[in-house]
């Protein structure tokens, strides 16, 4: 059987076990990129319940294809900062980047993007890891009791993302004008995720850009807030951890490597 035959298959079955879930007829038979897109879709729109085993290591079986299809770097294909090396700059798909941790820009329910399809960082953070993610955030904040606020951090398992771990954190919503309160709930993202990785020992922590897609706060501003910040608390804390600002875009590559003199 073909990779690309055990794909289709394995789509068919995981949309008729979505679809059984809601109780509704599964759609007529289609290609991969149409069972995908459906797939995605239903996921996006699951509730964080129990899924059976079975389902369970279908869906862990096509995402980790999938991933390992996209290709998977490594910290070390990062650039590296020339005064230190423990600042480096990768631009790419964080969801196929193997670090110890990778930051997710969460909404203050922290159970991930509902959008069918959206192509924010939340969405495909969830998308990829699996159901159990959302189901794991949902468990913390049934026990926390209220959402999470602005410039806090939460820790996660990855499930089936390369990376060990997610670290979930709140951004300000600036919508193009931040205040002085946008600018420290900002910085105070970035220590927070800290904090956590020293806490749990990690390594390395992949950031994006918390808050400049649909929250609105400027890439240049924000990119100078996590360089100060992350400066800062290395420069402050006992800890060997690898710092990778990963982009997406061309604009804020330039402007981190700027940044750090890469």
């Amino acid at each position: 059987m073909t990779s690309e035959t055990r794909e289709k298959e394995l789509l068919e079955h995981l949309v008729d076990g979505l679809c059984a879930e809601r109780g509704v007829a599964a759609p007529a038979s289609a290609g991969a990129t149409e069972l995908w897109d459906t797939f995605r879709a239903l996921v996006n729109t699951r509730p964080p319940l129990p899924a059976d085993d079975g389902w369970l290591a279908e869906q862990d079986e096509l995402l980790q294809a999938k991933i390992a299809e996209a290709g998977i770097a490594t910290v070390d294909d990062a650039a590296v900062c020339p005064d230190d090396e423990r600042l480096r700059v990768w631009r790419g798909d964080i969801t196929t980047l193997e670090a110890d941790a990778i930051v997710n820009a969460a909404n203050s329910a922290l159970l991930g993007c509902w959008v069918p399809g959206h192509f924010c960082i939340d969405n495909a953070i969830h998308t990829f890891s699996g159901v159990q993610l959302r189901i794991a955030c949902n468990d913390i904040m049934q026990a926390q009791g209220h959402e999470e606020p602005t410039g806090t951090a939460k820790i996660t398992d990855a499930y089936n993302l390369p990376s060990k771990h997610v670290l979930h954190t709140v951004g300000p919503i600036a919508n193009g004008y931040p205040t002085d309160e946008h600018r420290e709930q900002l910085a105070s993202c970035y220590r927070s995720c800290l904090d956590l990785a020293a806490a749990y020992k990690l390594r390395s922590v992949a950031f994006c850009c918390i808050s400049t897609g649909v929250f609105g706060f400027p890439q240049e501003e924000a990119c100078e807030i996590a360089v100060r910040t992350v400066r800062t608390w290395l420069a402050d804390h006992d800890a060997d951890i690898t710092v990778v600002f990963n982009v997406f875009g061309k604009r804020d590559e330039q402007l981190y490597q700027s940044a750090l003199g890469i």
